[in-house]
């Protein structure tokens, strides 16, 4: 095993009182003023970009509480992305995997996600192809296109009202879809389980609306099955309007 050089020893060590400066001594040589002032860059770059994409979060949670947890996350969290506009799903993957011993509202990981999602779509590097679509086509006889940009999401939590003048006591299950759209606005949409359901069916790109709709009806065992095509039609083209879906494949 090769020996630690003494740079390496000072640069562990120097890191390490960065991440933690009260589990960890400054390093020998350093200033307390100017570690102080390394500490404070760093640790207030990062909070800044997790400041930004979680306000919600962080007003419910008050200042004290929020920055104790981005001190944990400094310390803890070993990123998996040098990408600094990944920086708040890392606070997320650690929020709802590292087991936090404090305690946090029940909804609070979800809340988080769904403040996230708005970064996640709006960074969303996906295009089709303007010649491959159809956006007059007929979406029950052709196959619609979702906007590649979408995320289809189902909460156990009223995500969307939640804030200093709601906290909800009970899961109140939701479904949204938030995608972009052609002004590149992240856009959300709250749907019902049919609706999601469609979405899912639709995503993969093989059926028709109708046939999506026939699939719904028999999952449903629905007893009017022509009622089901005919809300379907109706949904699909709401769903085309507000740009979730963008035409059929050619």
């Amino acid at each position: 095993m090769s020996a630690v050089h003494p740079f390496q020893r000072f640069q562990r060590d120097f890191a390490l009182h960065v991440r933690d400066p009260r589990a960890h001594p400054r390093p020998a040589g350093v200033s307390a003023r100017r570690m102080a002032l390394y500490d404070e860059l760093l640790f207030n770059n990062l909070v800044g970009f997790i400041d930004a994409c979680f306000p919600i979060t962080r007003s419910l949670l008050g200042e004290r509480r929020w920055r104790r947890l981005g001190r944990r996350f400094f310390a803890e969290w070993r990123s998996q992305t040098p990408w600094f506009h990944e920086i708040p799903r890392e606070f997320l993957r650690w929020l709802t995997e590292s087991g936090i011993a404090q305690p946090l509202p029940p909804y609070l990981p979800e809340l988080a996600h769904y403040e996230w999602v708005e970064l996640a779509v709006d960074v969303m590097d996906v295009a089709i192809a303007p010649g491959r679509i159809d956006g007059a086509g007929d979406l029950m006889q052709g196959r619609p296109v979702l906007n590649p940009a979408l995320m289809n999401l189902a909460y156990r939590w009223p995500v969307q009202r939640i804030g200093l003048s709601y906290r909800p006591r009970k899961p109140q299950a939701v479904n949204l879809v938030v995608f972009r759209d052609t002004g590149d606005a992240v856009r959300f949409l709250e749907i019902n389980t049919v609706a999601a359901r469609l979405l899912d069916l639709l995503a993969p790109g093989t059926l028709s609306g109708s046939q999506a709709c026939m699939k719904i009806a028999a999952e449903l065992a629905h007893p009017d099955p022509p009622q089901v095509i005919v809300h379907g039609r109706r949904l699909l083209a709401d769903l085309a309007c507000e740009q979730a879906i963008l035409g059929v494949w050619k």
